[in-house]
């Protein structure tokens, strides 16, 4: 199946910061880049992209389409300055059967096209509705659609009475060009337009339910995307810290090195030699080192959250990538319990301080290997747990403890709080394994 691009407006309202629109970054990647990789991930590879306002630059920038393993044709629309309808009739010649249209200036999740594609399609063609849009989306600007029995009876900017809003995401059937030839020899030339014409021969309509989706018109629908985009990338087993500080603060960094050429790998290898850091100044002892270990310790957990955030927005997630963060974090855990206990050790009334460095790292690892099926019952229920003892507590912990200057007590809390909650998390998933298979 074919996907229609539209891309051949100028975006008058944005032009003043970049154009054209479609080549607008956003958090390193140009909405139509965001776009083509969405719709690969659900398995659509061949493309035409209708251009027209500073055409050679958009092609320029897509080329073939090659480098992310999809193909790109091309169209070219030299009365761009016209309404979309006829930027859609201009492909004509290359879609011969049912096709997905879209929008170069709608970004949207994946599971919203995962839905459409589920769909047979019975009738002259399927509209994505928002029937509940968030607050960032711009009713006086949104094209209205008023239904019935779940079929459009009409669409367009002007209705009073709409029961939702078009969110530019369509599986047409060739029979759209047909209407659409027929209101240009009428002068008709939107495809809101088209689409009340073709509601005449069955057009239906899918909620995108809670899905995120937004038309990028202005700087504000910019900034919005930006934020909603961000908030999207984090985990959803986030524990408290990572929630309310570690987050807020890795997205400020996620934004500035997300524009630049850095794989999320290096972002990892980063965060470890944080963390090394860290280790060394805990082993020279003293309570400036301390602080500065502990400092850096929240550091390196703070920019561990970036890889992952990285990855997910310019869509280089990676079974390694993930695994290879999960290697380092366990050697930084390891070598910040023992730079501790190495510079704990210098003080020659503290007792024990090895056995309860040897129990906190324990524990801290078998948390983290816990966490691998408990995780999976919020994962299954897509709640966020309430309370989550995770790398993001220890290592807040850690820093908390150095800065005031009590680093065997966090020690013993480690060892006695991780060791207690893996117990916990095998005891529950040891109740649920008759339950389901984990």
């Amino acid at each position: 199946m074919k996907v229609l691009i539209i891309a051949s407006g100028r975006g008058r309202r944005i032009e003043r910061i970049f154009s054209p629109k479609p080549l607008l970054p956003l958090l390193g990647l140009s909405l139509i880049e965001r776009i083509i990789l969405t719709v690969k991930r659900e398995g659509l590879k061949d493309f035409v992209i209708v251009v027209g306002y500073l055409k050679e630059k958009i092609k320029e920038k897509l080329r073939n389409g090659d480098r992310w393993g999809v193909n790109i044709e091309y169209v070219e629309n030299e009365q761009w300055e016209k309404e979309n309808g006829v930027s859609i009739l201009c492909a004509h010649s290359l879609i011969r059967e049912n096709f997905i249209l879209l929008m170069a200036d709608h970004i949207f999740e994946g599971n919203i096209l995962r839905k459409l594609l589920k769909q047979n399609l019975e009738c002259a063609g399927i509209l994505c509705v928002d029937k509940n849009p968030g607050d960032y989306i711009d009713l006086n600007d949104a094209t209205k659609v008023k239904l019935r029995e779940g079929m459009v009876e009409d669409i367009g900017k002007d209705l009073e009475k709409w029961d939702a809003i078009d969110t530019g995401i369509f599986l047409l059937s060739p029979q759209i060009f047909e209407v659409l030839e027929e209101n240009l020899s009428q002068g008709k030339t939107t495809l809101s337009e088209g689409i009340k014409a073709l509601a005449s021969r069955g057009v239906k309509t899918i909620d995108i339910e809670d899905n995120f989706w937004i038309d990028i018109d202005t700087e504000k629908d910019l900034k919005n995307a930006e934020i909603i985009l961000l908030k999207k990338a984090r985990k959803l087993t986030d524990g408290i810290i990572s929630c309310y500080l570690n987050r807020p603060l890795s997205a400020f960094f996620t934004k500035m090195l997300v524009k630049k050429n850095i794989s999320p790998n290096a972002i990892s290898f980063l965060s470890f030699f944080i963390a090394l850091l860290a280790s060394f100044f805990f082993s020279q002892g003293g309570y400036f080192f301390n602080f500065l270990g502990g400092v850096f310790t929240q550091l390196s957990s703070v920019v561990d959250g970036c890889d992952g955030e990285i990855a997910k927005l310019k869509f280089e997630e990676s079974g390694y990538g993930a695994w290879l963060d999960t290697c380092l974090d366990r050697y930084a855990d390891a070598l910040i319990i023992l730079g501790i206990c190495l510079g704990l050790s210098r003080n020659v009334f503290l007792k024990n301080i090895w056995m309860v460095g040897f129990f906190a790292l324990l524990g801290s690892f078998m948390n983290s290997y816990t966490a691998i099926k408990y995780d999976v019952l919020f994962r299954e229920k897509n709640v966020r747990p309430k309370i989550r003892v995770g790398r993001d507590l220890r290592c807040f912990f850690i820093m908390v403890g150095a800065i005031f200057g009590h680093l065997f007590f966090i020690l013993y809390l480690l060892a006695f709080l991780t060791n207690a909650e893996s117990i916990r998390r095998i005891y529950i998933l040891g109740r649920r394994r008759n339950e389901k298979n984990l």
